[in-house]
């Protein structure tokens, strides 16, 4: 497995939206493996393809605690089939706005359909956290930012920074 390193925002790619994975084959597990590699080095609860420059609708999660065994979970081609109208709020971050963090209102659960590591179609039902953090890398897939869901003020202060922080590393 090997860490791939991070688009940061104001890159262009990160508003791309992915393309269907085709078939779920050694080198699209091979990228998902990466993807946990890279998440849990970071380290992050969820990563989307995009975010290490493939634009496949791809997304690794792994919303558990410290301390606790891993268990990660890989979703191809994940698509939100059903949300409930109650909602909830969490304070999100992204590995790809490093070190900013924003209370977003989502909805509190969510019914996804995904494609799992065997190649074989899955339905899963979340609430809390995890349904939060797949809203989030599913957001990813479509070029879709957590700070899309922030005021515009908030928004166009946190890409004036990363675009100035950017600059100054060229």
């Amino acid at each position: 497995m090997t860490i791939k390193p991070l688009i940061i925002l104001p890159d262009p790619v990160l508003r791309q939206v992915s393309s269907p994975v085709e078939r779920i084959d050694a080198d699209s597990l091979r990228l998902a493996d990466d993807m946990l590699e890279t998440m849990y080095d970071a380290p992050g609860i969820g990563l989307a393809a995009i975010q290490i420059g493939v634009p496949r609708r791809l997304v690794v999660i792994d919303v558990s605690k410290e301390g606790e065994e891993k268990k990660p979970l890989v979703f191809f081609n994940p698509e939100i089939l059903t949300a409930t109208e109650a909602r909830s709020t969490y304070e999100e971050g992204c590995l790809s706005i490093p070190d900013y963090y924003a209370e977003v209102e989502r909805p509190a659960g969510i019914t996804v359909r995904y494609v799992d590591r065997d190649g074989k179609q899955q339905e899963m039902t979340a609430d809390g956290l995890l349904a939060t953090c797949l809203q989030h890398e599913i957001d990813h897939l479509n070029g879709t930012l957590f700070i899309d869901h922030i005021s515009r003020l908030k928004r166009e202060m946190v890409i004036r920074k990363f675009t100035k922080a950017a600059k100054a590393r060229i």
